[in-house]
C-alpha cells in the first residue's frame, strides 16, 4: 500500500558490528573468514533510500542480425540506477552464430550504452554448467563476483549454482 511506504520508510535499518566477514577472492571461488575489528563498525542508511527492484531507470535490447536480414542473436540489458549497474539480462545467440564474435559484439553494444549511462559497471548472472559462455565472459574482461546456491530451487535448473560476473566500465 503507497501509504505504508511512507511509514516503512521511517524504519532505521542501521546496524553496529564488532566482527566482519573478510571475502578473499581466489581465481575459481571465495573463502569467507570471521575477523574482530579493532573498534565497532556503525553502519547507517538513509530514511528513505529507495533501493527497490522497481528503480529501473532504462532497459534495451540490441539484435544481431545478419546480411540477410535473420536475426542471429540479442541481448537485453536494465540500468540499475541506484547502484548505475547496467546488468545483462539475457544474451541469446543462435548456435550456428556462437564463436564468432558476435557475444563480444552484443556486449561491447551494452558496455557502450552503459557508458552512455555513467554505468560503473556490467553484471550478470549465468548457470554453473554453461562452461562456454563462462569461459567466454572470461575472455572479455568479466571477472567472478559472487554466486547463489538457492537461485534455481524449484525450477527447471534446481541443482545449478548461479554464478556472477562483473566488469568494470571505465568512463
Amino acid at each position: 500500500m503507497p501509504s505504508d511506504d511512507l511509514v516503512l520508510g521511517d524504519i532505521d535499518g542501521s546496524f553496529v558490528t564488532d566482527t566482519i566477514f573478510e571475502v578473499w577472492p581466489s581465481a575459481n571461488g571465495f573463502t569467507l573468514n570471521e575477523k574482530s575489528v579493532s573498534s565497532p563498525i556503525v553502519k547507517r542508511f538513509p530514511l528513505g533510500e529507495d533501493t527497490d527492484v522497481e528503480d529501473v531507470e532504462e532497459s534495451a535490447r540490441f539484435v544481431a542480425v545478419n546480411a540477410h536480414g535473420t536475426r542471429c542473436g540479442f541481448i537485453d540489458v536494465v540500468f540499475e540506477v541506484w547502484n548505475r549497474r547496467v546488468v545483462i539480462a539475457d544474451l541469446e545467440l543462435s548456435p550456428q552464430y556462437r564463436r564468432r564474435g558476435l557475444g563480444r559484439e552484443l556486449v561491447g553494444l551494452a558496455a557502450n550504452y552503459g557508458r552512455e549511462l555513467n554505468a560503473r559497471t556490467l553484471w550478470l548472472e549465468v548457470t554453473n554448467i554453461n562452461a562456454p559462455a563462462i569461459r567466454a565472459y572470461l575472455r572479455m574482461g568479466f571477472k567472478f563476483c559472487g554466486l547463489d546456491t538457492s537461485l534455481y530451487r524449484g525450477t527447471a535448473s534446481e541443482g545449478e549454482v548461479a554464478v556472477f560476473m562483473s566488469r568494470n566500465l571505465p568512463g
